[in-house]
């Protein structure tokens, strides 16, 4: 692939005027920045200061702030995170909102935001507990008492560096450490807002968690951090929501999210990512599954300009297990949506399944960038992967780079790839029974990703069906 090809000129986004999908929410009545702009020693100790953090906290953001400085941006990125030049963003913006468990005590024009999204509506019917965060800080969290009882704690990353220090410790970026690459160092230096869950052993939660994230702010950088640790013999479901409205100039985001899940555990993930056009979304996902332990991604990535987003699992106990499903939608001229899964075979008897399923039109671009690595010494391991893209016009690509490393013989892996066009066939058999052309594209392109539909909470399943078929009538996938 040429640099041409990868070359994307930020300003373009910068200058983009796109109409408003929601209502915007005021950047001034409802926002107090603490920090200057700009990335400096000084932008780290006031944040951290605003938040009363402890010195080991100061210490690790300024270590990873040196880290970003000196590492180079990844090679297998486009030029556009080149171009990125992070001091002209706002890197902390606090909402000017008391802290709350009572929805009613929001603002208005903030609660209307998630009224809108359906937030409150699904927290009350299926949801063990909701972490609501907007900006830069949370602005809503509450645990239903069933889980209390039970032991469960589940709140922002600020309060639990407060509250539980040593076990909170003990976990953050510890499995995606700083070093890792220059955006994760980015994000140890600015991380803020989040989410913290523990579920004590033999813990099973039976109805899901949420945390939900929202940019309001446009030339705003967002780095939310969500720790989950399921201890041995524990169940839980966590749901991530992000969403952002539209503007005229781009947001960044930079998460990160952490899974642990000890011996005998089993932890769900699911994301439904749906941006807006304007944001560049960077996420960092890794887990780590011990001896007999289970790890489920679900990633439905929607929304934004450019997705870097590879949910990996460190299968480290003997017969750990994990799979992820992963859907793109890359649904206009200059979209890139790069996405892949990792998984690491440390120990005997380990398995992983990786489904990535890519949806193109009107010149989008999807990437699929995996890898499977199977450690010497562990033996019997059995890995699939299987990436399928489909496009639906002549102007989308799609590109395909798996990696497999296999040190051990009695292993087996798997990797199979399909690149597709819409059939005219099939299109061609339902409108003959009646069935317009866009009811019948829409028809097609759901059924390709069936396999990540039957896995989302009937809520979501519904909200990315109506997604996709919106993006299908609106940008003219079909005539």
């Amino acid at each position: 692939m040429t640099d041409e090809r990868l070359s994307v000129d930020i300003n373009e986004i910068i200058n983009a005027s796109i109409e408003a999908k929601y209502d915007r929410i005021s950047q001034l009545e409802f926002h107090r920045r603490v920090v200057e702009s700009g990335l400096s020693r000084s932008t780290i100790e006031t944040i951290s200061k605003a938040k009363k953090e402890p010195e080991w906290m100061l210490r690790l953001r300024l270590k990873a702030l040196e880290l970003f400085e000196k590492l180079p941006t990844p090679n297998w990125l486009p030029e556009v995170l080149n171009t990125l030049n992070i001091s002209n963003l706002e890197l902390y913006v606090k909402p000017d909102i008391e802290r709350t468990d009572n929805w009613d005590e929001i603002p208005k024009e903030v609660k209307e935001y998630y009224d809108k999204l359906g937030i409150p509506e699904s927290e009350k019917k299926f949801l063990g507990g909701l972490v609501a965060v907007f900006e830069s800080e949370p602005i809503y969290n509450n645990v239903k008492q069933e889980l209390q009882k039970k032991g469960v704690i589940m709140m922002s990353p600020e309060e639990a560096v407060q509250k539980y220090p040593d076990l909170f410790k003990a976990y953050f970026m510890k499995i995606f450490p700083a070093s890792d690459h220059k955006f994760a160092a980015l994000h140890a230096a600015l991380w803020s807002g989040g989410v913290f869950v523990y579920v004590p052993k033999g813990v099973k939660i039976t109805n899901p968690v949420e945390g939900f994230f929202v940019i309001g702010t446009e030339m705003e950088g967002q780095f939310e951090h969500t720790l989950v640790v399921a201890d041995e013999d524990s169940y839980i479901h966590f749901i991530e929501g992000c969403s952002a409205p539209q503007f005229k100039n781009f947001s960044f985001h930079d998460g990160m999210v952490e899974l642990y899940a000890k011996k005998n555990a089993h932890i769900k993930f699911t994301t439904i990512q749906n941006w807006s056009k304007d944001v560049i979304n960077f996420n960092n996902k890794r887990a780590w599954a011990d001896e007999n332990s289970t790890v489920e991604w679900v990633e439905g990535s929607l929304g934004s300009k450019y997705s870097f987003v590879y949910p990996s699992t460190i299968l480290r106990g003997r017969n750990a297990s994990s799979t992820s499903l992963v859907v793109t939608l890359a649904s206009s001229e200059g979209d890139w949506k790069d996405s892949g899964s990792k998984m690491i075979h440390a120990a005997p008897n380990t398995k992983s399944r990786v489904i990535n399923k890519n949806i193109g039109f009107n010149g989008g671009i999807n990437v699929y960038r995996g890898l499977v690595k199977v450690n010497k010494g562990a033996s019997n391991s059995r890995a699939f992967v299987k990436c399928d893209s489909l496009m639906l016009d002549e102007k989308t690509k799609a590109y395909t780079f798996p990696h497999n490393q296999v040190f051990e013989d009695s292993s087996e892996v798997a990797h199979e790839a399909h690149t597709f066009r819409m059939s005219e066939d099939q299109l061609f058999y339902l409108m003959n029974r009646g069935i317009g052309e866009k009811e019948a594209t829409s028809m097609l392109v759901l059924g390709f990703i069936d396999e990540i539909m039957k896995e989302l909470p009937f809520e979501y399943a519904t909200m990315l069906n109506k997604v996709i078929r919106l993006e299908l009538e609106k940008l003219g996938a079909v005539a």
